[in-house]
């Protein structure tokens, strides 16, 4: 497959922002088609972006004959419903994180996969940005020694949508749609960067609480966690916080040093280690999934190989859904 020509399920801000141009700026790649559910969104993100035709109806979509591969970006509830259906039309998937909104529905779109030979690719875009290629540079060179422990810390004020007069909650907090709050939404990012630099989670608890009352959905979260490799963590998220507490950071300590990112902020990353501290500023492309989306091209191409794959990516819901106590 040289020429890949993209169909987009789904074309809200994620696509606008972080996504949809960068699939026409890979060489033998571009957009011949988009699907809404909203005939107006579908056409006006079609007209403005130069893209010959646009859908009501995924099926329609996805049985184009020109569309030779799959990019699902809707809520998580659909996520696995979508890419089986394009799976077993023989197209290539590229879906939104978290790859589904359950662990089940990660195995159901592993085992299609497998059974058709065709790849599943998820959005996992942290994994080849140049601010974390720096983090795991720093850890794999042993710049601060083996890591003994990982702290995530992560605090945030409720969002204006959050407070919802009206009753209509954003989809990120309904835990049918999204499969959790917005825990279920942001930590996965955390999670996949981690188990990329430190192995899969093997093990994981949490304390999960409502403790705004804006919401059904959790607001607190507490956990702890286990890699493969021995190493443990913990992890404490809040998105009920005041301002004044607000914070995105990763702590990894090593036996001779320690480094500290974000991961949603991109705040300079810190070095500690005998010999001083230092800052590293590292700036991302304007489209942040613009290196996972080459990679993704240039393996369907033959000519590179992508290891976010939707067997990549279970182990993070797995996760999820341990933290979140559903079983």
């Amino acid at each position: 497959m040289k020429n890949i020509k993209w169909g987009f399920i789904g074309c809200g801000d994620v696509v606008e922002k972080k996504s949809g141009p960068a699939f026409s700026e890979v060489e033998g790649s571009s957009v011949v088609a988009v699907m809404s559910r909203s005939e107006g969104k579908a056409r006006s993100y079609a007209e403005r972006h130069g893209i010959g035709r646009w859908y009501k109806d995924a099926q329609e979509l996805i049985d184009d004959d020109e569309v030779n591969a799959v990019y699902v970006a809707t809520p998580p509830s659909s996520h696995a419903t979508y890419a089986i259906m394009a799976m077993k039309a023989g197209k290539p998937v590229y879906v939104e994180k978290p790859l589904a909104s359950s662990y089940e529905d990660c195995l159901r779109i592993n085992r299609v996969s497998e059974e058709t030979g065709i790849p599943c690719f998820c959005a996992y875009y942290r994994r080849q940005l140049p601010y974390f290629e720096k983090v795991k540079e720093i850890v794999e060179r042993g710049v601060i020694g083996q890591v003994v422990n990982v702290q995530v810390r992560f605090a945030v004020p409720p969002r204006e949508a959050d407070y919802a007069a009206d009753g209509k909650l954003p989809w990120r907090l309904q835990p049918q749609i999204a499969g959790g709050g917005y825990f279920y939404d942001m930590a996965p990012h955390q999670l996949d960067f981690l188990q990329q630099l430190f192995g899969v989670i093997v093990e994981a608890r949490g304390i999960c609480a409502n403790r705004g009352g804006l919401y059904t959905a959790e607001d607190t979260v507490n956990a702890c966690f286990e890699f493969e490799n021995g190493l443990s963590g913990a992890g404490s998220w809040c998105f009920v916080a005041h301002e004044s507490a607000c914070e995105d950071r990763i702590h990894l300590v090593g036996n001779r040093g320690a480094v500290s990112f974000s991961v949603f902020d991109y705040q300079p990353i810190h070095l500690y280690t005998m010999s001083g501290e230092e800052n590293f500023v590292v700036p991302n492309p304007p489209y942040v999934q613009a290196p996972l989306i080459k990679n993704v091209i240039e393996h369907l191409q033959g000519i590179g190989v992508c290891d976010s794959t939707s067997q990549s990516a279970t182990p993070v819901n797995w996760a999820l859904d341990c933290i979140l106590g559903k079983f």
